[in-house]
């Protein structure tokens, strides 16, 4: 099920930012190699923000900077419940799969790099998370704010279910 979300403005936001991943790709000519950089970027405020982005360029802080543009023109608002998320979430993106459990306070974040990436800029601090399939940074970076979009706020799941917000915990 694919779920819409409203991207935010990154005018307002004190936004922090980390590059999960730099790669070098080569395309061959009639006269040898022709390299060039790809970058990945992963912006947020940690109050429930993050953004990616990816960005190609002929020199690495020219592609490092594309993708930090490329985040903040794709930043998403992403519901956080007391340092972790409301409930368990399967994130896919092509063959990887990412499933993110909430924890208990002092957990604090199991995962692994790319997924830490994006779970630290939303401002999640306590969570459990296992990857599955592709362990592509890439597709794990895109599987981990799918999962994130996917989470529902208390109040919206219970406007969903017709069910006044004090009866689900009864």
């Amino acid at each position: 099920m694919k779920i819409k979300r409203k991207k935010v403005g990154a005018n307002d936001l004190d936004l922090s930012e980390k590059i999960v991943a730099i790669n070098r790709v080569a395309k061959v000519v009639k006269g040898g190699r022709r390299f060039s950089f790809n970058a990945l970027a992963v912006i947020g405020d940690g109050k429930g923000h993050v953004g990616i982005g990816f960005g190609k360029a002929n020199e690495v802080p020219d592609a490092i900077d594309k993708s930090k543009e490329d985040a903040k023109k794709n930043i998403f608002a992403v519901h956080v419940h007391k340092n972790t998320i409301p409930h368990t979430v399967i994130g896919k993106f092509k063959s990887a799969k990412v499933i993110l459990k909430p924890a208990a306070p002092g957990t604090g974040i199991i995962a692994g790099a790319s997924v830490r990436a994006v779970l630290e800029r939303a401002g999640v601090s306590d969570v459990l998370s296992k990857a599955q399939g592709s362990r592509n940074p890439v597709n794990l970076v895109k599987a981990t704010l799918d999962g994130l979009l996917q989470l529902r706020s208390f109040e919206e799941a219970a406007k969903m279910r017709d069910v006044p917000l004090g009866k689900l915990w009864e």
